[in-house]
């Protein structure tokens, strides 16, 4: 594999002009057919096989007039201080209002709070239930447009006059989390790299390479239907890890020019590298999210292949357009004005980076640091034991918004049950006593517990099958109205032994726990299959079985602590005002196994890219412990930076006012440090300097099944050195290639510039042959660098060896 990326890599780099004019042509045709593409859908949670789905599948048959799978909105009135609604101008007022919703466009139907029983016992509190004929994500601007005139008008007439439901429009999403991620990425690719050119390589493919994904997901709805969420989810994904990718390669091709390299070969052998990795990083990436489908919701599936393709599209872009952009900087991109002093230092070889005295560090106390990494996470982890969890509702909706007032007026006027009424179907098809089924199901409803109010049955045309309203005395997302379900359900056993009618319970509260209840029964099965394959990818890349199994389980450990976090923050209340939570409750179902998918794909990405330099060097024959210190020497910055930009992305969630962002927010902010800092960057080196080569090791009959795939570029390296050999007089390739394969951008380019002395070689050039343009821009950065390091090479040295060194780094793959 590295040796075709190394041909592609050099291949994008000379047709720079062509590549480039490719890559428009391919987002303009995209973004054409998107313009006529019919959009996301809402993404309504929809799962086979739950009794609620069957029994909205009936409704959907048997009462067409309800839209058991349309919107609905409930429009809460409330009376002035001291008077009632039930007073002539204020019932008067009210039925105004509702016959204005009557009218509005795509409505199926409306109850009417006093013909209804909708008022509460104090008269001051009543509601109306709006449904609508479409899908929430389908309600029409105009249909929005009655919704704000009822509010306003009521409020002028003196009334308060709020909406809930999912048929109500959200403000407008703040972009401020993604104008931060991208203003903190700029930041600490300019501190990383030093340089202007360098720091905006990575955000222009990255914008680019989101766009073309963001597009094509759009296109694709001419054929799938996508909720709305996966453009979300791949935009934020697919921003992240483009910038990781192109960060990653950039990195190491500003390395290969250090060690000596005209740009067109230290492209090549960037891409054929670093690039590597970027494949299976992406890999990993692309089976985390894709795992998602095997839980069966159409939601989780189109959000986890929508992300996919985003991911997939940043690696084609990180192996094809960037190398293009690179061939247009030339050897600007090493200009680092911006370089401080301790920077300017470590380029020229003096001192030490942080990541490499933390490296050493880490290595010379592996017991001691393992043990309080390990300790620190699992205490971390504790609050996890208590996790509870269900679907978001109205009430995590900000304090002030219109949801929020809305519920919190009928929990005052009926009770925090009438936010998440439930729908009982009695199907009695089968039963000889239709109606007897659906009274005994009725007086079952009304001596239970928790039931606060009953509708009485009412019937479809063939009069065969029942529908009955109950009222929870509970919240919607409590473990109360999660046993009620429950509990009903059960008795419909009895019943169906008793008429031959079977019992089934629907509406948006039996969905959510329906949903939160299979994604809690998926979680296992989903971390075994993703695990599983990524374990396989893994075992491909570092040709080591110790490597792969401390990745799974260093990950599981990062994503427990996380989940302790959450539980400690917003079901506990820990730290919540710090956070702006102003109410705690259960973890979002969906939260869990989404953070485990983004996450893991993240984390893995991590690891290739920190070990594949640390199997990098080990197979050049590095010890384990200094192949693990120069591992962190070459991508520690690069992992570093990565980490604290995904940090700073998903940070800027906690900005939010609604508390299912703020949980995405912290959560992946939260898995991100723990993996890259605690994990990657502590429990990983200090492991495999416990194992030394153990950490290598592949059993024989494994090594022969496995193929080779390179990752580390060794195949690579060897063929550029036979075909050096056979192109090169002896003396000068000993003293090239030294300084090429040095492996380090300090002591590789130490040899390479101080150059090896050849005056006496008979093959060598004359100075006059030296060829213009890029090169005499390498060999004046060659130079301004061996006189930085104090080189002591005669002052001809460079410029007698310039010729011969170019012949050597011609590419060798070009030869016939």
């Amino acid at each position: 594999m590295a040796t075709f990326l190394y041909r592609l890599g050099r291949l994008a780099f000379r047709r720079r002009r062509v590549v480039v004019m490719l890559w428009v042509a391919v987002l303009a045709a995209i973004g054409i057919g998107a313009m006529s593409a019919p959009g996301t859908s809402s993404g309504a949670l929809s799962v086979p096989g739950t009794q609620s789905q069957k029994a909205i599948d009936l409704l959907r048959k048997e009462f067409p007039q309800a839209s058991a799978d349309g919107a609905t909105a409930r429009v809460v009135f409330e009376a002035p201080s001291g008077q009632k609604l039930t007073s002539a101008a204020n019932k008067a007022e009210v039925e105004s209002l509702v016959a204005k919703l009557e009218k509005s466009p795509q409505v199926s139907g409306v109850s009417d709070p006093f013909s209804s029983g909708l008022v509460s016992k104090s008269g001051s509190i009543a509601y109306a239930q709006v449904s609508y004929k479409v899908a929430e994500a389908d309600v029409s601007g105009a249909a929005h447009a009655v919704q704000t005139d009822v509010v306003q008008q009521g409020e002028k007439a003196g009334l308060k006059v709020s909406l809930g439901g999912n048929a109500v429009e959200d403000k407008a999403a703040s972009k401020a989390a993604e104008l931060i991620g991208v203003g903190v990425a700029a930041v600490v690719l300019v501190i990383t790299f030093g340089s202007m050119i360098a720091a905006g390589l990575p955000l222009l493919t990255a914008i680019l390479g989101v766009a073309a994904a963001v597009l094509s997901v759009t296109l694709a709805t001419h054929f799938f239907d996508l909720a709305s969420s996966s453009t979300t989810l791949a935009l934020m994904l697919g921003l992240a890890v483009a910038i990781d990718y192109a960060l990653f390669i950039v990195s190491r091709y500003r390395n290969e020019i250090r060690d000596g390299h005209e740009p067109e070969e230290a492209c090549g052998r960037a891409v054929g590298t670093a690039g590597s990795a970027v494949v299976f990083a992406g890999l990993t990436v692309i089976v985390a999210l894709s795992g998602l489908s095997v839980i069966g919701i159409a939601m989780l599936t189109s959000m986890g292949l929508a992300s996919a393709f985003a991911v997939a599209v940043a690696v084609v872009i990180a192996l094809t357009l960037l190398p293009a952009v690179l061939g247009f900087a030339g050897m600007r991109i090493m200009k680092g004005k911006m370089l401080t002093r301790r920077m300017k230092a470590l380029e020229r070889g003096e001192g030490e980076s942080m990541g490499v005295r933390w490296a050493r560090f880490v290595t010379r106390n592996p017991v001691k640091v393992l043990a309080v990494s390990v300790a620190g996470l699992t205490l971390v982890a504790i609050p996890t034991m208590s996790l509870k969890m269900a679907l978001n509702d109205d009430s995590g909706k900000p304090p002030g918004s219109t949801q929020r007032i809305a519920y919190d007026t009928l929990s005052k006027g009926f009770g925090p049950g009438f936010n998440g009424p439930l729908t009982v179907v009695v199907d009695a098809r089968d039963s000889d006593s239709p109606k007897v089924a659906a009274q005994d199901a009725y007086t079952m409803l009304s001596k239970l517990d928790d039931v606060a109010a009953v509708r009485p049955p009412s019937f479809n045309e063939a009069g065969d099958v029942a529908l009955i309203g109950a009222v929870p005395k509970s919240a919607a997302t409590s473990e109360a109205t999660k046993d009620l379900v429950g509990e009903i359900r059960g008795h419909g056993t009895a019943l169906h032994q008793d008429t031959g009618a079977d019992l089934m319970v629907t509406g948006l509260t039996a969905v959510n726990i329906d949903v939160s209840t299979k994604l809690s029964d998926a979680l296992v099965p989903y971390l075994a299959i993703v695990v599983g394959l990524a374990l396989v990818l893994l075992l491909l890349v570092f040709r080591s079985i110790v490597i792969p199994l401390k990745a799974a389980l260093g990950f599981l450990l990062s994503v427990v602590s996380t989940l302790g976090v959450l539980v400690a923050v917003f079901q506990w209340g820990w730290l919540k005002d710090l956070f702006g939570v102003d109410q705690t409750g259960p973890i979002v179902s969906l939260l869990p196994i989404v953070l485990i998918g983004v996450v893991f794909g993240l984390a893995m990405d991590y690891e290739v890219f920190l070990v594949s330099r640390m199997r990098e060097e080990y197979v050049h024959g590095a010890e384990p412990t200094q192949a693990v210190v120069e591992g962190f020497r070459h991508s520690g910055r690069v992992v570093t930076a990565a980490a604290v930009i995904m940090v700073s992305v998903f940070s800027g969630f906690l900005l939010d006012d609604e508390a299912l962002i703020k949980s995405i927010g912290l959560g992946l902010a939260t898995a991100v440090f723990f993996d890259a800092f605690v994990v990657r960057m502590t429990i990983v080196p200090a492991v495999m300097a416990l194992l030394g080569h153990r950490s290598w090791t592949l059993p024989e009959w494994l090594d022969r099944v496995l193929p080779n795939v390179d990752v580390e570029g060794e195949k690579l390296r060897h063929a550029l050195e036979a075909e050096q050999t056979g192109s090169a007089p002896e003396p000068v390739l000993a003293g090239v290639a030294a300084g090429i394969h040095a492996g380090s951008d300090v002591h590789g380019a130490a040899h390479s510039f101080t150059g090896i002395h050849t005056s006496g070689a008979p093959d060598t050039p004359a100075p006059a042959q030296r060829a213009p343009g890029k090169a005499r821009g390498l060999s004046r950065f060659k130079e301004r660098l061996a006189r930085g390091r104090d080189a002591t090479a005669p002052a001809d040295s460079t410029e007698s060896q310039a010729p011969a060194r170019r012949k050597l780094l011609k590419n060798p793959m070009r030869r016939s």
